[in-house]
């Protein structure tokens, strides 16, 4: 706070001649609800795009699919788990991969990967920028891989190239940095709620893993960029939910409950070592002497062989997700999707191909989940577990521990599945997958390719500190006024007295203590007329701040105007009563360090106590006394 003592010199209180608003101490203008208006439009609009977009890369899926594995040119849902072409199976994803690999290679390397962590990278360090030919090339490039087999799934492409039709057209129009990291998220997340139906999920995921905030500016576009997606997959899909039940799942017992906990930890433990196979996996391909090209071939034979042993493990496999919550699959085929699954996406994931993680994490949780759960009611038959439940939590909590999407894991088992019976199983094994994940791994899946790339990811969401503070509770300091009439060789007298590190510029007044402006210490010490008046040296003009106005105000007025410190006006009284400097801003984060860091009680038990006691005897005192 601002001590009572005036350690001003020279100083001639101001008294401004118009009435002070607090608009005027605010050289931040209030953000134009009008742009909101245009981006949450034009995020709508690239929902609608993406939803027929994701379609037909549905259609081109499929597509793809019965030309490789049935021998027909038709756009009816089929599964390369059904195929009969025997060994020759081997070869088909060795081809896409050979296709995606030249892709890759003579059209854009960023085609790679899953899409989440190269949307995250763009928005991180190069402004939201991605180049227009992934629009087209990723969902190519994805339709190639899936179609021939490979195990993933189409949500990851469809993020991705919703992710840069949002940046394409934030780069064609005269748009800030910040509109173009929204429109990007609203891109990818209008895909993930076309995909999936789960518009809730989506924004989750944007606030999670692509904004790194949360506020109205944003959340208003891409919330509905996220419902336009999912009235597009009601449209263009199907009304109900992707992960239909058989039966309703019942409210879990606390028993049960107990058990979808352990089964949290088990999955959390899970989800770390399959994050850890996988990049052992990415950094063994590094290694190999052949041309990262030729990688996502050598994936694909790896999922031809597995193919071969276990047909499920082919392709997208949302059907398998649909069995295991059935309850009916048999332990063998779920062995195979627990274990095979993931060999098979963890080989051709690490080999540089393109397609989505969320459906294998869903379907390999799924499964480990259908496992735990059925050693449990057989060992445990009291234990009050269900096989669907198992499966319903151990796919988000594995999603949960290897992203560190908590929120959008529960919100996105709920939504796909409609069992609200399923939120407290589900919030208490994805929390604890969470803690696991948090407390054993540094970065997730997600963030581990690009964290070895030098970026560095936000953990956190906190209130902005500088917007938090005002001008007051940090000024604590006093610069130097003068009269417009003084010297100059005077106010280098009075600078050298001063000697302060922030004392490079004054604030300068009239006679009658009207604010005129700012003179910088370097103009008055270069000045050879020394006995001309300071005013003739005025460079800065109408630049002040309020003593409510927040630091960020503060901050954004010094780097606008390139200058160290401003003059801090009191709306009250109409006074200037000091200068705020960038070294009082700097000391906001000591208040952020003493939240955190800073431990100590202010509660003290043991004074509390005493006085108790002293209060006690004085009470018996004068009952004796009586």
């Amino acid at each position: 706070m601002i001590p009572h003592k005036n350690k001003f010199r020279n100083v001639i209180p101001i008294s401004l001649n118009m009435p002070i608003e607090s608009e005027q101490f605010s050289h931040k203008k209030p953000y134009d609800k009008n742009r909101l208006l245009t981006i949450s439009a034009l995020a709508i609009a690239i929902a609608v795009c993406i939803s027929f977009i994701a379609k037909l890369l549905v259609y081109l899926i499929d597509f793809i699919t019965n030309i490789s594995f049935h021998g027909s040119f038709s756009i009816e849902p089929s599964s390369p788990a059904t195929n009969t072409l025997g060994l020759f199976v081997l070869v088909i994803p060795a081809i896409g991969g050979l296709i995606v690999g030249l892709m890759a290679l003579y059209g854009s390397k960023a085609i790679r990967g899953h899409g989440i962590p190269e949307a995250m990278e763009q928005i991180l360090t190069n402004q939201s920028k991605i180049k227009p030919a992934i629009t087209y090339l990723k969902p190519l490039s994805a339709a190639i891989s899936i179609g021939t087999g490979g195990p993933f799934g189409a949500e990851g492409p469809i993020i991705s190239t919703g992710g840069a039709l949002g940046s394409t057209l934030g780069q064609l129009l005269k748009i800030t940095h910040n509109e173009r990291k929204i429109l990007l998220a609203a891109g990818a997340t209008a895909g993930m709620s076309a995909i999936f139906g789960s518009p809730i999920a989506a924004i989750f995921l944007a606030i999670e893993l692509l904004l790194f905030e949360f506020s109205p500016l944003s959340i208003i576009p891409v919330a509905l960029a996220c419902i336009t997606g999912g009235a597009g997959h009601h449209l263009l899909f199907k009304a109900g939910v992707v992960f239909p039940l058989q039966q309703s799942i019942d409210v879990a017992s606390n028993t049960a409950l107990a058990w979808y906990c352990i089964m949290g930890l088990i999955i959390g433990l899970f989800s770390i070592l399959v994050t850890k196979i996988v990049y052992l996996i990415e950094d063994g391909f590094e290694k190999l002497p052949i041309h990262w090209a030729w990688w996502p071939a050598i994936g694909g034979l790896a999922v031809g062989i597995v193919g071969y042993i276990a047909p499920r493990t082919l392709g997208v496999g949302y059907n398998n997700i649909i069995d295991l919550l059935s309850g009916t699959m048999s332990i063998e085929i779920v062995l195979s999707l627990c274990f095979l699954k993931f060999i098979s996406w963890a080989i051709s994931l690490g080999s540089g191909t393109s397609g989505g993680t969320l459906a294998p994490l869903l379907t390999i949780g799924g499964a480990t989940g259908a496992l735990i759960g059925t050693i449990i009611s057989t060992w445990f038959p009291a234990s009050g577990i269900t096989i669907p439940l198992a499966v319903l939590v151990g796919m988000s909590a594995m999603f949960a521990g290897a992203s560190r999407a908590y929120l959008t894991s529960i919100i996105f088992a709920l939504e796909t599945t409609g069992q609200a019976n399923a939120l407290l199983p589900l919030l208490a094994s994805c929390s604890i997958s969470y803690f696991i994940s948090y407390f054993l791994m540094e970065n997730t899946i997600m963030t581990e390719k690009i964290v070895r790339r030098g970026v560095k990811i936000p953990h956190s969401y906190e209130p902005d500190m500088l917007a938090k503070l005002t001008v007051e509770q940090v000024l604590t300091r006093h610069g130097v006024i003068v009269s417009e009439n003084k010297s100059i060789s005077d106010v280098r007298a009075l600078l050298h007295e001063e000697q302060e590190d922030f004392s490079k510029y004054v604030i300068v007044t009239n006679i009658k203590g009207e604010y005129k402006g700012i003179v910088s210490s370097f103009h008055i010490y270069k000045n050879d007329l020394q006995e001309n008046a300071i005013d003739t040296l005025i460079d800065r003009k109408g630049i002040y701040i309020g003593i409510g106005d927040s630091l960020r105000t503060a901050i954004e007025t010094m780097a606008k105007e390139s200058i160290d410190v401003l003059p801090v006006v009191s709306i009250e009284n109409t006074m200037v009563i000091g200068v705020l400097s960038y070294h009082d801003i700097i000391s906001t984060y000591k208040h952020g360090f003493e939240e955190h860091e800073k431990k100590e009680p202010h509660i003290s038990i043991r004074r509390n106590g005493i006085k108790l006691i002293l209060r006690a005897r004085e009470m018996l005192h004068a009952i004796k006394r009586n």
